[in-house]
Parts: structure tokens; C-alpha cells; sequence
């Protein structure tokens, strides 16, 4: 499966080179998006994304740094369409999202725009619950609540995503208090684990696994906060020295597994 980066940065100030948080992950010609931080439809369409076969997108929690490039997104993709005549290959796009507000908003902000955002396809509202979200011959994405945000009476507000697909486990953290939230998904293993690290430091995310004795085979760090991106060959070392497989994640990277 093919894995690209289109931002990397947690919700600081502007930081130069980065954008926020989001990502693909393509399966047999199929996008499957998570989260949709500033400019990640723009970047994705530079890397040569197709954004006509983003079937599915997940937002991990509806924080500015995850969901302010999802209504661009959304609108590229009509843009896409409506030029090519074309409609998204696997047919209706689905948007999975803690609340129907944040949903709800977005479509409001997309109707007062060019072409009213009227579309030959739907886009579709998918509230995220801990269950499995989506599983199909491709790929099967699975949340699982953390304690970033509080419980509302609408529920859980922020989740983590366990993605299996290729006989390979991917689990990714989204925005958490603890890597206690995530410990559901790791004492079962993975072979990456795709977590923030913009509320801790990497050096303490690579001690916790190694104390647990998780069977973790690769850390990629992503939603970098200051500590990383102010030292950023350096703290990289040092975690080396504690977890070999680590790598923290740029803006246009790209990653197979």
C-alpha cells in the first residue's frame, strides 16, 4: 500500500515547508484519506493524487488543524468532476466525522460557493462510534476513542484509527492525551503506528513502546509540535538510540508497506 504525506505540522503558528495534519493511504487504485489539515488537497493533487478516487475520509476529531482543509477537499473534488465530466470513480464520497455539526458546517460554507456545490454524486455523513467504521475487499478502519476531547452528550469527540488491509496493521493515533488511549490497538501489535507528536515528545512515545515491549515494527511521527520541528535532526538521533525504526514524517513524503 502506498502511504503519502500531505502535512505533517500540529496546530502551531504558520511553520514554513509544513501544513497541518493528513494523509492517504491508496489501495488498488482506491484513496482513503485521515484527517484534512490547511492545503492537503492541493498538495495531494501537486503529488499526483487522483482526488476522484477519494472514496472515504476520516477525521480523527474536529479541531481546526485536522478539518480546515476538508471543505477544499470537498470542493476540489466537485471541481475535478464538474471540468472532466467525471464522477468520483467508486461512486458517493463518504466523510466520517465525531459530530453531524462539523459536517454540517462545512456543506453550509461549500453551498455558498461556486456551483453552490451541487454535485451528480452525494457527500455523505458517517458518524464515528468505537466500532468498525468501514470494511470492504480492500481495507477494513476501525476507531477506537481517546481522551484528547471530552464526552459530550454527542458522544466521543476525538478517535484513533486501527487500519488493516494488505495482511498489514496500520494504527494511527490522531490527536491523544496518552499512549494509554492507543494501548487497545497496540497489545494486539502493528506493523506502523502513525502518532502526534504534537502534546508529547517523541523520546518519551519511543520508551513507552519499548517498556511495553509493544510488537510495534516502525514509529512514524507526524503532527509535530515545537520540540521536533525546533531541533529536528536531533531529536531524531536520539530516538534512534532508543527505537531504531523510527522516521519523522515531511510533507510530501511517501512511505510503502
Amino acid at each position: 500500500m502506498k502511504i503519502s504525506i500531505f502535512g505533517s505540522c500540529s496546530g502551531t503558528l504558520p511553520f514554513e515547508g509544513r501544513h497541518h495534519t493528513a494523509f492517504s493511504i491508496i489501495i488498488n487504485g482506491r484513496v482513503y484519506w485521515f484527517d484534512a489539515g490547511e492545503n492537503c488537497s492541493y498538495t495531494a493533487y501537486l503529488m499526483g493524487i487522483d482526488l476522484l478516487a477519494v472514496s472515504d475520509i476520516f477525521i480523527s476529531h474536529p479541531h481546526m488543524d485536522h478539518v480546515g482543509g476538508l471543505g477544499n477537499l470537498l470542493w476540489n473534488i466537485r471541481k475535478l468532476s464538474t471540468q472532466s465530466n467525471t464522477l468520483p470513480y467508486f461512486g458517493d464520497v463518504t466523510v466520517y466525522l465525531p459530530n453531524e455539526e462539523t459536517f454540517n458546517g462545512t456543506l453550509s460554507v461549500l453551498k455558498h460557493t461556486e456551483g453552490n456545490y451541487k454535485t451528480e454524486y452525494h457527500t455523505l455523513f458517517h458518524k464515528i462510534t468505537d466500532s468498525v467504521l468501514l470494511k470492504n475487499e480492500n481495507i477494513e478502519v476501525e476507531a477506537k476513542h481517546n481522551r484528547h476531547l471530552e464526552k459530550t452528550n454527542d458522544g466521543w469527540q476525538s478517535f484513533s484509527f486501527r487500519i488493516t488491509a494488505e495482511n498489514k496493521k496500520i494504527v494511527y493515533s490522531g490527536d491523544i492525551q496518552s499512549v494509554d488511549d492507543l494501548s487497545d490497538f497496540l497489545k494486539e501489535g502493528c506493523d506502523a503506528l502513525f502518532i502526534e507528536t504534537g502534546h508529547h515528545t517523541a523520546e518519551d512515545i519511543c520508551n513507552y513502546i519499548v517498556e511495553k515491549q509493544y510488537s510495534v515494527k516502525a514509529l512514524y511521527f507526524l503532527h509535530h509540535g515545537r520540540k521536533i520541528l525546533n531541533d529536528f535532526d536531533g531529536v531524531l538521533q536520539r530516538c534512534k538510540t532508543i527505537f531504531q525504526n523510527v522516521y519523522f514524517c515531511n510533507d510530501k513524503d511517501v512511505f510503502y508497506l
